[in-house]
C-alpha cells in the first residue's frame, strides 16, 4: 500500500498558513518525512462565492503547487486530485505535466476528471453540458503529444496540425477520478489508475455522482473495473486503485492506528494501492503533527 494527502485548504477563506511559500515547504518535507509516497492538490481556478459560502473551499494552482512541492522534495509523487480537464486546452495541460514531470525527474502523476461545478465551467467559457466530450478529446491530445513529434488533432474548439510539444515524458501515468461505470470504462481504454470520490449520498447528490462511502460499496465497483480491463486484454494488477479507510484522522480523539491497520489490509486484499491520509486544515502545526502520527503509528509499521 502507498499513502498519499490532499493539501489541507479545507476551508474558505484560506488558511493564510496554508497560502504561503514557507507553510506549503514545511507540509511537503514533513510528508516526505513521515512516508508518504504522494502529495496532491485540488482544482479550482474559479469557484463561486455561493459554492464557498456553502461549505467549498479555496485551491492554490495545482499545476504551480506541484512545481514548487518538486523543487524542495526528492522522492514524493506529485499529484493533482484532480485536473479538471476539460477546463483547460489540452496541450497546455499536457505541457505543464510534462514540464514537472521533467523537472522532477517522473515524479508526476496527472489524475483528472470532468467536474461538476456548472458556475465555474461558465466563468471559464467552457460548456458544461460537453464535458465529456472534451474529456475525451484531452486524453487522446495528452498521449499523442507526449509521444508524437508532429501529432495533428481536430478537436471541438481548435485545429493542431504538425504540433510538437517538448519534452516528451517517458511515462506519465493518467489516473481518472469519479464514481460512474464510464469512468471505468475510460480506465480501461486509456488510464493507468482509477481514484475514485468517497462521497455519501447526501455529497453525491451535490457533485452528480453515484454514492460511494465504504469499501463494500467499492468492491462491486472494482469488479465492474476488472471486467472492463479484462475485455481490453490488460492485467488488472496493473492498474492503481486510490480510496481511504474511512476512519478518523490522525488528529482525531477517536484515531486508531490498529483499526487503520486492519483497514488497510482490507483495501489491499480488494485490490486498493493507494490510500487517502486525511489530516486537518485549521493550523499547520496540525496537520504536520498529523503527518508525523500517521507515519510513525501507521505507514512505518505496515512497511
Amino acid at each position: 500500500m502507498r499513502f498519499w494527502t490532499t493539501y489541507p485548504l479545507l476551508t474558505h477563506p484560506m488558511n493564510p498558513e496554508l497560502a504561503a511559500g514557507k507553510g506549503l515547504a514545511r507540509f511537503a518535507r514533513a510528508a516526505e518525512a513521515a512516508g508518504l509516497d504522494g502529495i496532491a492538490f485540488t482544482d479550482h481556478p474559479a469557484p463561486s462565492q455561493k459554492w464557498l459560502s456553502a461549505g467549498g473551499h479555496d485551491a492554490l494552482d495545482p499545476f504551480a503547487a506541484l512545481s514548487f512541492v518538486a523543487g524542495i522534495t526528492e522522492r514524493i509523487r506529485l499529484i493533482p486530485n484532480i485536473v479538471v480537464l476539460p477546463y483547460r486546452n489540452p496541450f497546455i495541460v499536457a505541457k505543464a505535466a510534462a514540464t514537472i514531470d521533467a523537472l522532477s525527474d517522473g515524479r508526476f502523476v496527472l489524475s483528472v476528471a470532468a467536474g461538476y461545478l456548472r458556475g465555474e465551467y461558465r466563468a471559464l467559457g467552457v460548456d458544461f453540458e460537453h464535458r465529456n466530450e472534451l474529456f475525451d478529446e484531452a486524453l487522446a491530445v495528452l498521449r499523442g503529444a507526449w509521444t508524437v513529434d508532429d501529432f495533428s488533432y481536430e478537436g471541438t474548439d481548435f485545429v493542431a496540425s504538425g504540433v510538437s510539444c517538448a519534452p516528451k515524458p517517458r511515462h506519465i501515468p493518467i489516473w481518472i477520478g469519479g464514481n460512474s461505470a464510464l469512468t471505468r470504462r475510460r480506465i480501461a481504454a486509456h488510464a493507468d489508475g482509477w481514484n475514485p470520490f468517497p462521497a455519501p449520498a447526501a455529497l453525491a447528490r451535490t457533485t452528480r455522482t453515484p454514492p460511494l462511502e465504504t469499501l463494500e460499496d467499492l468492491l462491486p465497483m472494482i469488479d465492474d473495473l476488472r471486467r472492463h480491463l479484462e475485455e481490453a486484454n490488460r492485467d488488472p494488477s496493473t492498474v492503481d486503485i486510490t480510496f481511504t479507510t474511512g476512519r478518523p484522522g490522525p488528529h482525531h480523539p477517536r484515531f486508531s492506528a490498529e483499526a487503520d491497520l486492519e483497514r488497510l489490509e482490507a483495501m489491499a486484499d480488494a485490490g486498493v494501492t493507494w490510500s487517502s491520509v486525511a489530516v486537518p486544515g485549521d493550523s499547520l502545526e496540525g496537520a504536520i503533527e498529523a503527518l508525523q502520527r500517521y507515519g510513525d503509528e501507521v505507514i512505518r509499521v505496515s512497511r
